[in-house]
């Protein structure tokens, strides 16, 4: 895998500028690669989020490849981020000349890990950042701005942050990205305190990696898919390289155990509809002795002004998921003034269960009726 922070000096042929402007160009249409799929439970058309577009692989890691190109020729490579790629390279060189395997280490759970695992029947949720969404545009930029949802998500129970910094599919950059390590920075002496941020770029490049170690994020997003089993293994061991913790998305069963095995612990899945088939894709893992794997479902978002997203995480914490992914769902004009970013998380994380109540229940007839979309607040 040869980084673009090694090749960014040589100059681009007129027919690879070419292809950047086509490429580019997809980000217009950029909703036609959305997939649909179709709830049978719910019997409406649900969306999947802007992961869907790995979809389309190809064209996906072609712009980003280009976009990377295109921004270290036009800013540099700034000293910190050389620093940090430079002990990529370290690392990678010392493994080389190792002549021995390393002895086996008793695995531990690093702190991204270690906060999204909770005893059985607890569920984390994860919130992810965006500016644009997959099937509506742009989200209100006067309300829904960093400096505000960042703390809304943590007064509300995230246990975590993530930003799509990547410009075509979230509408965000790293600047967003240092906006919510900053905030959380702040809330140091806060009750509740700094909750962590991922970076959930498309990332392609070990150059990414240091940057996301040098703008201050704990942990970033590797999609199986998109990436193949040997360059997910090469940014993996540039992930540990600098101390930070690495999310693997998966769709199928067998990208799971190649991601297991190649040293993932948190496996996200991702563009799977239903609790039902997201747990197929993690049961019965080959894990290795004494490691733990952390397991995130990706909840997909519905293009309705219902709140079926929460029911699914839920359904999703009843059958052995560590932690949700919440991304579009946060966004969704709601039926009430209460439905808002921050309940829908504190929703997801509460105890209620479909078994007793709804989120969208505002009869007040029938069991659980009165639990609904801003009461519960557990």
């Amino acid at each position: 895998m040869t980084s673009f922070a090694e090749t960014a000096t040589s100059s681009v042929p007129l027919l690879l500028l070419l292809q950047l402007l086509v490429l580019v160009g997809w980000n217009s249409n950029v909703n036609a690669f959305v997939l649909v799929q179709q709830s049978p439970r719910l019997g409406h058309v649900t969306t999947a989020t802007t992961s869907s577009l790995f979809a389309v692989n190809p064209l996906v890691r072609k712009a980003k490849e280009s976009e990377l190109r295109k921004y270290i020729q036009e800013h540099g490579i700034d000293d910190d981020i050389k620093q940090y790629y430079q002990i990529i390279q370290d690392a990678k060189k010392a493994k080389q000349e190792q002549q021995q395997p390393p002895k086996e280490q008793t695995e531990t759970m690093g702190p991204l890990q270690e906060t999204l695992t909770r005893r059985k029947g607890t569920l984390t949720v994860i919130a992810e950042y965006k500016r644009k969404l997959a099937d509506s545009g742009y989200i209100d930029q006067d309300i829904f701005v960093p400096e505000l949802l960042s703390s809304e998500f943590r007064e509300f129970g995230a246990h975590a942050i993530a930003v799509l910094a990547d410009e075509r599919m979230g509408g965000c950059t790293y600047d967003d990205l240092a906006t919510f390590v900053e905030d959380q920075r702040r809330a140091w002496n806060d009750v509740p305190g700094p909750v962590k941020i991922i970076n959930s770029d498309v990332i392609v490049d070990e150059f990414q990696v240091a940057r996301t170690k040098a703008v201050g994020a704990c942990a970033l997003v590797l999609n199986f898919e998109l990436l193949g089993a040997d360059d997910t293994q090469t940014l993996l061991e540039a992930t540990k390289a600098l101390d930070l913790e690495a999310i693997v998305s998966v769709s199928t069963k067998e990208q799971a155990q190649q991601a297991v095995d190649l040293g993932a612990r948190i496996i996200s899945v991702v563009n799977v509809p239903g609790a039902d088939a997201k747990r197929q894709v993690v049961d019965d893992l080959n894990v290795p002795e004494g490691a733990t794997i952390t397991t995130i479902a990706n909840i997909l978002h519905r293009s309705d002004k219902g709140l079926a997203e929460v029911e699914e995480a839920w359904e999703c914490r009843d059958k052995g998921f560590n932690c949700a992914w919440v991304s579009d769902a946060l966004y969704k004009a709601g039926n009430s003034g209460s439905e808002h970013p921050g309940a829908i998380v504190s929703s997801m994380a509460s105890k209620s269960s479909v078994r007793w109540a709804s989120p969208v229940a505002k009869s007040g007839r029938g069991e659980g009726a009165r639990e609904y979309l801003g009461d519960i607040l557990m």
